[in-house]
C-alpha cells in the first residue's frame, strides 16, 4: 500500500511539473529591453513584441494607447501603437493567459549608443569621475547596457535592465553615451533613454548582418571570414571580431525597438583598411536602417582623436586615412560627425575627455535629428584655388568666422606635383585660409592635420576644431581590404 502512495505521489509531482512547464510555455513574454523604467520614443509609432503560445491573442495598453496580436506559428507577435507625447510615468500592461505589468515608463528621446572601446569606456574611467559621478542624479535619464556577447545566427534577446541614471549606475555606464544624454536632456527637457551595446577592440563588419555584408562583392575577403554555424566542428564562440556575430548578439535583439538615431564610436580597429571603411562603414548604416525600418534614422559618429607620438615632418598616416573615410561617410542623408582631433592623447589611445565628446554629438543632434539652426561642425573643407605659388582654401561650417588658437595657424602642408609635402605658413583671410610654403613654388595640394597626431590649431568662432582634409587623392598607405 506503502508503494502504491509513493507511486501516486511520484506521479503526481510529475503532473505538477509538467504543468507548470505547459503554462510557462503559454505565458505572454517581454524582451529584456521592454521592461520596467524604459522610456519610449516620443512621436513615434510604438512596436511591442515578444512570445506565447502559438495561437494566442495578446493586448498591450499604455497610456491610453491599445492593440492586439496573434501569436504565429514560431509564438512570436507584435502590436504597434500610436504614438505618444513627452512625459510619464506611464503603465503597461500586457495580456494574454497571463497579464504582464510595465511601471514606471517615461516617454521622450532614445538613443543607441554602439562601436568600440571609447564608447565602452564608463564614467568611472573619464576625466573628473568621482565629481561628474556624484553629480549623475538624473532620474529623467534611464540606462539600458546590453551585455557584451557573440553569436553566430541572429539572437531575438538580450540580458539587462533598464536602470535610473544617478550615482549608484552610471559609474559602469559608457561615458561618451552619458555626456551625449545628459546634454540632450539639457536642451530638450524631456525624458532620455540611452541603450548601450559596444564591446571594446572590434571591427565594423562584427557590427553588421550577414545579409549586408553578402550583398557587395567588395566586401568577399570578409565574408569569406563570416563563421557558418553548421560548421564541421563547431565553431567556437567568443571572438568578438568575427564578421557578423555582434549584430546577431548585440543589435538585432534590439530590433525594432522605437528610436530617435545611434551614435557610434568605432574606427581604431579599422584604421589598416581605410580605403575599405569608405564604403563598410556606410555599409553598416544602411544595414541598421533596413533592419530597423526606421528610414533613414539619425546616425551621428565621432571621428578618431589624435593619437601616438607627433612627428616631425609631414608623412603618410593610417589613421588619418580613416578620419579621411569617416568623413566621406558625412555624404550619407542624416549623419553628423563629431571631431575630436583637438582632444587625444598621444600615449593613451582612450583620452579621458569624453564630456566634449559628448558634447559635441549632442550638438550634432541638434541639427541632425531635431533641425535646430545651430553651428554644430568645425570648419569644414570645400574647395581650393591656386593663386600663384599660394592656394586659397574655402570652408562650410565657419559658423561666426575662422580663428586660430595660438600666435598663428600650423597644421598645414603643401606639395607640387612631385608629391613631396613640405610644412606651410598659412593665415586667415576672411573666411578662407591661405596657405604656402617658400620650399613648394609651384604648390597642387594641400593637407590640414594629416598625421596620427597633428599639431593644427584651426577652430570656428564656435569653438569646434576643423576637420583634417587633404586636396589631393594621392595613393596613401598599402590598401588592405582583408
Amino acid at each position: 500500500m506503502m508503494r502504491r502512495t509513493k507511486h501516486v505521489a511520484v506521479a503526481a509531482a510529475w503532473a505538477i511539473l509538467a504543468a507548470m512547464a505547459t503554462a510557462a510555455l503559454a505565458d505572454v513574454r517581454l524582451p529584456a529591453v521592454i521592461g520596467d523604467h524604459m522610456v519610449l520614443q516620443q512621436g513615434m509609432k510604438i512596436p511591442i513584441w515578444g512570445w506565447a503560445e502559438p495561437g494566442e491573442k495578446v493586448t498591450v495598453k499604455v497610456g491610453g494607447r491599445s492593440g492586439g496580436a496573434t501569436a504565429g506559428n514560431d509564438g512570436c507577435w507584435r502590436v504597434t501603437l500610436e504614438p505618444l507625447k513627452a512625459g510619464g510615468p506611464l503603465k503597461m500592461t500586457v495580456a494574454g493567459k497571463n497579464i504582464l505589468t510595465v511601471d514606471d515608463i517615461l516617454v521622450g528621446e532614445v538613443w543607441v549608443a554602439s562601436g568600440q572601446s571609447n564608447m565602452q569606456m564608463s564614467v568611472g574611467g573619464s576625466a573628473n569621475a568621482a565629481k561628474e559621478i556624484a553629480a549623475a542624479e538624473y532620474p529623467k535619464i534611464r540606462l539600458f547596457t546590453v551585455p557584451t556577447v557573440t553569436a553566430f545566427t541572429p539572437q531575438t534577446d538580450v540580458k539587462g535592465a533598464w536602470v535610473l541614471c544617478s550615482p549608484k549606475t552610471v559609474g559602469g555606464f559608457s561615458a561618451v553615451a552619458y555626456f551625449f544624454g545628459r546634454d540632450l536632456l539639457k536642451n530638450l527637457d524631456v525624458p532620455i533613454g540611452l541603450i548601450h551595446t559596444s564591446w571594446g577592440g572590434t571591427v565594423c563588419e562584427a557590427w553588421m548582418s550577414r545579409e549586408a555584408i553578402e550583398a557587395d562583392p567588395d566586401f568577399k575577403p570578409i565574408a569569406d571570414r563570416i563563421v557558418k554555424p553548421d560548421a564541421n566542428p563547431p565553431p567556437k564562440p567568443g571572438d568578438p571580431n568575427v564578421p557578423t556575430v555582434l549584430y546577431n548578439a548585440m543589435i538585432r535583439p534590439l530590433i525594432p525597438f522605437a528610436m530617435r538615431g545611434a551614435i557610434w564610436y568605432q574606427g581604431e580597429s579599422n584604421a589598416g583598411r581605410s580605403y575599405q571603411y569608405r564604403k563598410l562603414f556606410p555599409a553598416l548604416i544602411a544595414d541598421w536602417r533596413k533592419n530597423w525600418g526606421e528610414g533613414d534614422f539619425p546616425f551621428l559618429f565621432v571621428q578618431l582623436a589624435n593619437f601616438m607620438a607627433r612627428k616631425g615632418e609631414p608623412s603618410e598616416s593610417g589613421w588619418a586615412e580613416l578620419r579621411e573615410a569617416q568623413s566621406m561617410t558625412l555624404g550619407v542623408p542624416k549623419t553628423g560627425q563629431a571631431v575630436i582631433i583637438d582632444i587625444g592623447e598621444e600615449k593613451d589611445i582612450h583620452p579621458k575627455n569624453k564630456q566634449d565628446v559628448g558634447r559635441r554629438l549632442a550638438l550634432a543632434a541638434g541639427a541632425v535629428a531635431y533641425g535646430k539652426k545651430i553651428e554644430y561642425s568645425g570648419p569644414v573643407y570645400e574647395s581650393k584655388t591656386v593663386e600663384g605659388g599660394k592656394v586659397r582654401l574655402k570652408f562650410t561650417h565657419v559658423g561666426k568666422g575662422l580663428v586660430a588658437k595660438g600666435d598663428k595657424l600650423t597644421g598645414f602642408a603643401v606639395a607640387g606635383e612631385d608629391k613631396k609635402f613640405a610644412w606651410a605658413d598659412a593665415k586667415i583671410d576672411g573666411n578662407a585660409v591661405v596657405v604656402w610654403s617658400d620650399k613648394v613654388p609651384a604648390p597642387a595640394a594641400v593637407r590640414y592635420a594629416w598625421a596620427d597626431n597633428p599639431e593644427c590649431n584651426l577652430y570656428n568662432k564656435e569653438g569646434l576644431p576643423a576637420s583634417p582634409f587633404r586636396t589631393d587623392d594621392w595613393p596613401g598607405l598599402t590598401i588592405n581590404n582583408k
